[in-house]
């Protein structure tokens, strides 16, 4: 695995730098050697985040964690990642037959059934999309009190997703052409 350590509003010291390659390195059973780690560690006020990106073909692995102690979130952040790529293997699996991954085929083929839940849809809901601008979707998902809202977008007509982000402040999916 190659890491690409970096840091906001914090050095990267010897100890943060070999806490990550140790904790995330344990990973390496599951990647071929040339899968890249974008791992970013950032402190805000208290708050130690570390936020870990695994790009692998056809598909992104992402954690970010935050406590008050780096080197805590740095094992969370692994431990994410690992339930992740276990819970996800069948899709990797498909991905895999495909030559789209970066994951050792002797995890893929493995049998693990620890952990690994089926994906189940519980509800559907269809409802009439409306084209409105996206502030005035935003004042419809706070009226509903809900994080996410989907619309068209009355100025690109296409379907759009607004969304709460942390701090009060808003977020735009568009699709991208």
């Amino acid at each position: 695995m190659k890491f690409i350590i970096s840091g906001k509003n914090i050095d990267i010291t010897p100890g943060l730098k070999a806490a990550v390659e140790e904790k995330i390195g344990k990973l390496e059973k599951y990647f071929t050697p040339e899968t890249e780690v974008h791992a970013t560690l950032s402190v805000e006020k208290e708050r130690q985040k570390v936020e870990v990106t695994i790009p692998i073909k056809g598909t992104i692995i992402r954690s970010e964690q935050v406590s008050s102690d780096m080197y805590v979130s740095i094992d969370l952040a692994a431990e994410i990642i690992e339930r992740q790529l276990k819970k996800y293997r069948n899709k990797f699996r498909s991905e895999q037959q495909a030559g789209a991954a970066s994951l050792r085929t002797d995890f893929i083929d493995s049998n693990y059934d620890e952990d690994e839940e089926e994906i189940r849809i519980v509800r559907s809901k269809k409802f009439d999309i409306k084209p409105m601008y996206a502030e005035d979707a935003c004042i419809q998902m706070e009226l509903l009190g809900h994080d996410f809202y989907v619309f068209c977008n009355a100025e690109t007509d296409e379907v759009n997703v607004v969304y709460k982000r942390k701090g009060n402040t808003y977020g735009l999916i568009e699709p991208e052409h």
